[in-house]
């Protein structure tokens, strides 16, 4: 028998009437477009959508840097193919094959097994990796103090042995089809309940505390979890080896061929071989980032430094894992860190900007940072006074803090002069760039001479980036 397992929570509904009558608001939604594109058309818009989950296979976030085997390799081969990469989170996984054919994204890059009810919907790339399904299940009291041959005998060993037992999987992934077959090969019927949207890795620590009694996993997140979980056992194969891949929409095959010639080179490569040792092989390592505090996964900080950083984003009226990302960026959150520049501390201040905004001691994370934003609300009052319809001011304020307020804005003079658009940052981007080059820095328009243009510009560019990441970790 089939049951439906529901996950159920209360929903409580809070309100208030005024007048006797309560207010109705309808929320517009904006209309998306899908992203039905091969390679030519993701190339021609300079990002690829990949479409994973939060896990610590795929991608998370440590200590304010985005990880997971998934995720390193995503980013290799989006720098392979000459674009940026983002990230779109996909909550239940279930669902992930609609969200690929309703152009949510470019390309499916989670611990995706190959089967042919899947070949049928979707076009699949190289494989990545070749595992097995096994079952996982909690070991018995004292299991330490066992022989081999009684644990043996206290767990399942053999297929049969789940007849009559409850599993819990998701309907929609390789596990619940791989059962039916089971049940099939075996003759006898296993009580299978639907987990609706919770994922392997959760199922598996529903596992390890009690509250279920099976699960299964891909042998690989398997491993990986027992190093989380060591009252878990994950030694009963479910299933021959089988492989892991990425996948597409059916009719890109630009993508898949670019994909296979880039990733039959790069499977051979020590960087590969470490990045799978990385993840799959030094779990010690790897059980420390994802149990930290500092882990989207089990933690709930971004940085040692997240109290003062929300406190003055109020000031600045921003997100706060905005000013976050822009800290990482100056310092990786290290408090005595120094430029060769002469600026120091969490937001590199140097000395004569420290004092103005009333620093004594610029590696004081309250008063580094207390003043970093004083500074940057200098910046953003005078870029809302003189770009007041640009929705693009944040990146001014951002690159004024990075190269000086001055080189912005002979780089907006050098864009208006050759008929760009000064209020666009992406078109005052390309000026600034060119201040490296004599003929610009030593045009009639430029007050300040030379610059170093690609640091700004990338500064700005990798902010938004990993803005963009800490958005997506539920933190």
């Amino acid at each position: 028998m089939l049951r439906l397992l529901i996950f159920s929570f209360a929903l409580i509904l809070l309100g208030s009437c005024s007048q006797g009558s309560a207010k109705k608001t309808e929320e517009k939604i904006a209309y998306v477009k899908p992203l039905m594109r091969d390679l030519t058309e993701i190339k021609e818009s300079g990002k690829l959508i990949a479409l994973t989950d939060f896990s610590s296979s795929s991608y998370f976030i440590y200590k304010g840097v985005p990880m997971g085997f998934e995720y390193d390799l995503l980013e290799r081969f989006a720098d392979h193919v000459g674009v940026e990469l983002s990230i779109q989170i996909v909550q239940d996984m279930d669902h992930v094959m609609d969200s690929l054919s309703h152009g949510q994204g470019d390309l499916i890059a989670a611990n995706f097994t190959v089967t042919q009810r899947r070949k049928n919907k979707v076009l699949y790339l190289e494989p990545i990796l070749e595992t097995r399904q096994v079952l996982i299940q909690k070991m018995p009291e004292n299991y330490w103090k066992m022989t081999q041959d009684r644990l043996d005998k206290a767990l399942v060993r053999d297929i049969s042995g789940l007849i009559g037992k409850t599993i819990h999987v998701r309907k929609e992934t390789s596990f619940y089809t791989r059962l039916l077959n089971i049940m099939d090969e075996i003759g006898g019927i296993i009580d299978v309940e639907f987990a609706g949207d919770i994922g392997t890795e959760k199922l598996i620590e529903m596992v390890s505390t009690g509250e279920i009694e099976y699960t299964m996993a891909d042998e690989n997140i398997a491993i990986l979890n027992k190093g989380y979980y060591p009252n878990i056992d994950i030694k009963t194969p479910m299933s021959f080896n089988q492989r892991i891949a990425w996948a597409t929409r059916k009719n890109h095959v630009e993508l898949q061929s670019a994909f296979q010639d880039w990733f039959e080179r790069f499977k051979k490569t020590e960087e590969f071989a470490m990045i799978h040792l990385k993840y799959f092989k030094a779990r010690t390592k790897h059980r420390e980032r994802v149990l930290s505090e500092y882990s989207s996964l089990k933690g709930n900080k971004i940085s040692p430094y997240d109290k003062i950083i929300k406190k003055e984003a109020e000031r600045l009226d921003w997100d706060w894992k905005l000013l976050a990302a822009m800290i990482y960026q100056e310092s990786h959150f290290i408090p005595d860190a120094e430029a060769w520049t002469g600026a120091s501390g969490l937001m590199q201040l140097i000395p004569a900007t420290a004092s103005r905004f009333g620093a004594d001691s610029v590696q004081d994370p309250n008063q580094n940072i207390h003043a970093g934003v004083s500074f940057l609300l200098t910046l953003k009052e005078y870029w809302y006074e003189h770009l007041p319809d640009s929705i693009e001011k944040t990146n001014y304020i951002l690159g004024s803090y990075n190269v000086g307020l001055g080189h912005v804005l002979d780089a907006q003079r050098l864009a208006e002069k050759n008929g760009s658009d000064k209020s666009s940052w992406e078109d005052v981007a390309i000026y600034l760039e060119l201040k490296s080059q004599r003929q610009y820095y030593k045009d009639k328009v430029v007050k300040h001479g030379y610059c170093r243009g690609r640091e700004p510009v990338n500064y700005v560019k990798e902010i938004n980036q990993l803005w963009e990441h800490y958005k997506n970790a539920p933190i």
